[in-house]
């Protein structure tokens, strides 16, 4: 039987340093438990008997396991059309823009699985708008279930027979109906890559009318959180959007924004 393995405040620093510095995330100390939960894993399936060999493992130079670290240690809860009101406020805004040749464009910066910039894709193709959606995160795994854009029934069921039927082909009948797969028109409005939104180099040259950066900031300390809204405002033309999570406040005060609804804030000033 695989032993548990004690986690030394020596590591758990390590462990600190490291995903702070791939990406950007800050561990408090209360995240112990969840960071021995999940290396664990890692190291019962890498054979490592320690977590101090393990960590040697993940810095050493062209380390294949840099990745799955960073993907044990990034949280992916996510639903379809969570928090409901940015999604009502996308089509308002959509819908009130003047009418124009080029599509809608907005950037999910955390997408996880993918249910988020799908959401945006259908509330797009509700509201009777073309759109280009980028979709991006940093757990590669999240990554290729998203691009996959299969999803077990019960996930989607809270979406609604019409939903159901005008987004998804659902495979097998009645009872025997087991997962869905959002529609071809729908996954070739979303584009995804694997982004770290801290990194030192920043994609400069697109620009977005509406950006979904929620519950990723609250990972992130502040000084990391005021260099990404500074990106982020770069990033959105002027009157733009920017819709933050539930639990973030990051916005307020930013010389970039002005809030205009719940956790919802309009570029505000000239493009820098």
């Amino acid at each position: 039987m695989y032993q548990e393995i004690r986690l030394s405040p020596e590591d758990f620093g390590r462990v600190q340093l490291l995903i702070s510095s791939y990406a950007g995330i800050h561990l408090n100390a209360r995240k112990q438990g969840m960071v021995v939960n999940r290396l664990s894993r890692r190291l019962r399936a890498t054979g490592t008997r320690t977590f101090r060999e393990y960590l040697d493992g993940v810095e050493s130079p062209g380390s294949q396991e840099r990745e799955s670290f960073v993907n044990a240690l990034t949280t992916n809860m996510t639903d379809f059309f969570r928090e409901e009101h940015h999604f009502a406020e996308l089509v308002e805004r959509v819908r009130a823009m003047p009418k124009r040749a080029a599509p809608v464009k907005v950037w999910s910066c955390a997408c996880s699985t993918g249910e988020e910039p799908y959401s945006v894709a259908m509330a797009l193709r509700e509201a009777g708008c073309t759109g280009e959606i980028l979709a991006t995160d940093v757990n590669t795994e999240a990554l290729a279930a998203a691009r996959r854009g299969i999803y077990a029934l019960e996930t989607v069921k809270n979406l609604g027979l019409e939903r159901l039927r005008k987004h998804f082909f659902v495979r097998g009948e009645g009872a025997g109906a087991t997962v869905a797969l959002m529609r071809t028109e729908l996954r070739a409005m979303v584009r995804f890559e694997q982004r770290n939104l801290l990194a030192a180099e920043w994609p400069s040259a697109e620009r977005f009318d509406f950006v979904f950066c929620r519950n990723v900031m609250i990972y992130f300390d502040r000084a990391s959180q005021r260099r990404l809204l500074d990106r982020l405002a770069a990033t959105i033309v002027p009157a733009g959007m920017l819709f933050l999570g539930h639990a973030e406040a990051g916005a307020q005060g930013h010389p970039g924004f002005v809030p205009c609804g719940k956790t919802t804030y309009q570029r505000c000033g000239p493009q820098p």
